[in-house]
């Protein structure tokens, strides 16, 4: 206990200069982010500035309502399938022209050239404006934009993948091929799809610089450059991104990395931690822990606390029993606690959310692929006293003193505040080197498949058509 409680105050006396320092993984060349904290007020005791909305929670109940306060708008809920926006729109012969020179570099993002029917639109161009050229440049104009947009791979081929890619709704296809024509700039339209994570120009740099001869690594580079197509194009202000395989979550401001955290993600199989963008909700101080069913019946736990309350006082667990017989179990906040002392809260119907863990032996791990498919965080205290005084407004004395109460506290967030659980086979590492890693799910071997097939159309599907299960067990 008293090593938990120094540990905390050493956070809470260091967050607030690392973040205004903006430190980096390569400081040295990173460029400095803006400090887009709140200056904290100087006050005689923590308890002098009551934080934003805090909830504590009932003894017995995992997710306690809310105390009356202003809270985050909730995200609206995203269709998984969007009617496909192919329009015809009249080309001058100089556009179309541009268009087809485009379309013959596209081979420097990893695309192929061929998939945009480049031989028609030359035949078409040949022929003179009119009513064929509209339609072949307009259709070779938005399978390119779809595809830079959105990604080439269709989502048959992207295992788990259920990240909703916002680029649809902000560039529709009918507005960037309006904007084209009326500013004749086609490649600035195109190029100005390009995600704008620095990753995606290193994959660029390293593609180019990677002899045609090498098919291996060009494949396993094109397949990464259109993973990031596959997210928005803009990640945020300030954001959560973790590299699956690498095992590592970053707390990124303008792209530049403040802190970098090792994980611990789900095993291989039915509990791999699935690919999401989500938005975090709130930090939770000294969360509780409901017991899944398969747990308080399928090991019986339930029933033998139930018949043992001191056993149940004794190992952190509230038990009661429902109308219908059943029993709800709540581990208590503590120590032992199996989301240890912090829970980064991202609603999604997965269940998936990042938190500590009283086992830290297994961050030491090389490979650290075990949990049932949440992302066990290293130094989470740190990170969710990070995240309360970023994106709510704490000082750095409040996230001390709610940390230290041992008290369920939950930390609304009043900032919008992404979090990406990616999958990145070569990326740069958060040592700022580009390098390789393992496929621990597999998730290559359908892309690279699908880019050895002709282009399929797109047909407006958003996210995985996999069956969602839910992964909320952290042991």
């Amino acid at each position: 206990m008293k090593q938990w409680c120094r540990t905390s105050l050493v956070y809470g006396a260091g967050i607030a200069a690392m973040l205004a320092v903006g430190q980096s993984a390569s400081a040295a060349t990173a460029r400095q982010p803006e400090n887009i904290l709140p200056t904290p007020q100087p006050s005689a005791t923590p308890q002098a500035a009551p934080p934003p909305t805090i909830t504590p929670a009932p003894v017995a109940t995992p997710s306690p309502a809310p105390t009356p306060g202003p809270t985050p708008a909730p995200t609206p809920t995203t269709p998984t399938v969007l009617p496909v926006d192919e329009p015809v729109m009249v080309w001058t012969k100089g556009d179309a022209e541009a268009l087809l020179t485009v379309i013959e570099g596209v081979g420097a993002d990893g695309l192929i050239s061929a998939d945009y029917e480049p031989e028609k639109l030359r035949a078409a161009i040949a022929a003179g404006p009119g009513t064929a050229l509209d339609a072949q440049a307009s259709k070779a104009f938005a399978w390119l934009a779809e595809d830079m947009r959105d990604g080439r791979t269709r989502m048959d081929s992207r295992l788990q993948w259920f990240a909703v890619d916002t680029d649809v709704e902000k560039n529709t296809i009918t507005s960037l091929m309006t904007a084209a024509l009326a500013s004749h700039d086609i490649a600035g339209t195109i190029v100005g799809l390009e995600p704008t994570h620095p990753d995606y120009a290193a994959l660029k740099a390293l593609l180019a610089a990677t002899p045609k001869a090498d098919k291996a690594a060009r494949n396993l580079i094109r397949i990464n450059l259109d993973r990031w197509r596959w997210l928005p194009r803009e990640m945020g202000k300030y954001y959560l991104l973790t590299n699956l395989p690498e095992f590592q979550l970053r707390l990124t401001v303008d792209n530049s990395i403040i802190r970098s955290y090792k994980t611990v993600v789900g095993k291989p199989g039915k509990t791999a931690t699935p690919n999401l963008a989500e938005q975090v909700e709130a930090v939770v101080f000294n969360p509780t822990w409901t017991v899944p069913q398969s747990i308080v019946v399928g090991e019986g736990l339930g029933a033998r606390l139930a018949g043992n309350p001191r056993a149940a006082a004794r190992e952190g667990y509230k038990v009661t029993k429902n109308k219908d017989g059943t029993y709800l179990v709540v581990q208590q906040p503590g120590d032992g606690n199996s989301l240890g002392r912090m829970k980064i809260d991202m609603p999604n119907p997965h269940a998936i959310y990042l938190h500590d863990t009283p086992s830290k032996a297994l961050f030491n791990t090389p490979v650290r692929a075990y949990s049932h498919g949440c992302v066990r965080t290293e130094r989470a205290v740190e990170l969710g006293m990070t995240m309360a005084i970023l994106g709510a407004g704490l000082t750095p004395e409040q996230a001390v003193q709610y940390n230290l109460s041992g008290k369920y506290t939950k930390v609304p967030m009043t900032k919008t505040f992404p979090v990406y659980l990616t999958y990145f086979t070569m990326a740069t590492g958060i040592d700022g080197k580009m390098g390789k890693f393992a496929d621990i799910y597999g998730r290559d071997v359908p892309v690279l498949a699908s880019f050895a097939k002709p282009r399929a159309p797109w047909n407006g599907q958003r996210t995985s058509s996999e069956k969602v299960v839910k992964l909320d067990n952290p042991l």
